[in-house]
């Protein structure tokens, strides 16, 4: 989808390319026949799409911003917390032998509970956590995401949507409820290229033994080259539909509920 500036105003613009199917559709909750280009584009929105943008204004609806501050992308500092202090301390330290056992101002994920390295992936990967108790980039990695979205509640959390919400969807996983220590990295490496998705099966195996499988019977060894599909299905999202030239398009994704399915 894109965006456009009028002013110091972000618009969405109503038409969209669907890789999936190769072709120009209508924007998701654009009607067919219709030109709207009045879509604002609200700092929450931004804040999972992008790095940084300043805000003009404190209202979480208010879609003026300061364009020249726009970094694109998801970088460093989303995940290694503001980089400034750490810049002056090296600066301030280049002529110093480097063996400096003093810190180094900025964080490692590593060294984080499981629960708060999960809050930085949930940031954007729990979609359905969008009421801010404060503004948006406010968040700080290893804080709390309570303190800075309101929890899932009611029906919306016993009934996760699988668009955006993998957050949502692992942590309802035996898996996950199971294993004290795993999280969104035990699979991802936000540092490599994403993997063919069969190829994660080899992180299932390091709990799960393939003769344990109820398919093993029919299958065989052959199963454990992909556990994924079964386990992990691709599934349509009912949060992203588009409607264009009377085809309701809802995008697929794959689910992170981690389970047996029919």
């Amino acid at each position: 989808s894109y965006l456009y500036w009028h002013g110091d105003q972000l618009y969405e613009l109503p038409v969209s390319y669907w890789s999936d199917g190769n072709r120009w559709i209508n924007s998701p909750g654009f009607k067919d026949g219709t030109m709207v280009f009045s879509r604002a584009v609200v700092p929450r929105c931004m804040e999972c799409h992008a790095t940084f943008i300043q805000a003009r204004s404190p209202d979480p609806l208010s879609n003026k911003y300061d364009p020249a501050s726009l970094v694109t992308g998801i970088a460093c500092e989303r995940c290694h917390g503001p980089g400034q202090a750490h810049i002056a301390r090296e600066q301030a330290n280049q002529n110093k032998p480097p063996a400096d056992p003093s810190p180094s101002a900025i964080l490692s994920p590593a060294k984080l509970s499981r629960d708060r390295q999960v809050d930085m992936c949930a940031l954007c990967h729990n979609g359905i956590r969008s009421e801010e108790l404060v503004p948006a980039f406010s968040y700080v990695p290893g804080k709390s995401l309570d303190s800075y979205l309101h929890p899932n509640e009611g029906d919306l959390a016993e009934h996760p949507n699988v668009h955006g919400n993998q957050v949502g969807l692992l942590e309802k996983s035996r898996c996950y409820l199971s294993s004290p220590n795993m999280s969104c990295s035990t699979c991802h490496d936000v540092h490599q290229p994403e993997r063919a998705a069969a190829a994660y099966s080899d992180r299932c195996l390091t709990c799960h033994r393939v003769e344990s499988c109820g398919m093993f019977k029919t299958m065989g060894q052959k199963i454990a080259e992909n556990c994924i599909d079964c386990h992990m299905p691709i599934q349509s999202t009912n949060a992203i539909v588009s409607e264009t030239a009377g085809q309701v398009i809802r995008p697929k994704m794959r689910n992170h509920w981690i389970k047996v399915y029919p």
